[in-house]
């Protein structure tokens, strides 16, 4: 399973696969829990990348 600790270390994985956010765009799907993350601690996110693909492909059929 490959993993991204932090919405900081999430934004250039975004852009490498043509996908980019800024942080208030990510800290809102988040907030809206349209984004796969998990939350272990309070301010630690954790992103899955495989969720993460997933949800980039199911966002890019729908533009």
């Amino acid at each position: 399973m490959r993993r991204i600790q932090g919405i900081n270390n999430l934004i250039p994985y975004l852009d490498s696969i043509s996908f980019p956010l800024t942080h208030e765009e990510i800290q809102d799907l988040i907030a809206q829990k349209k984004l796969p993350h998990k939350k272990p601690v309070s301010g630690i996110f954790i992103f899955d990348l495989d969720h993460i693909d997933w949800w980039v492909n199911e966002n890019r059929i729908k533009e």
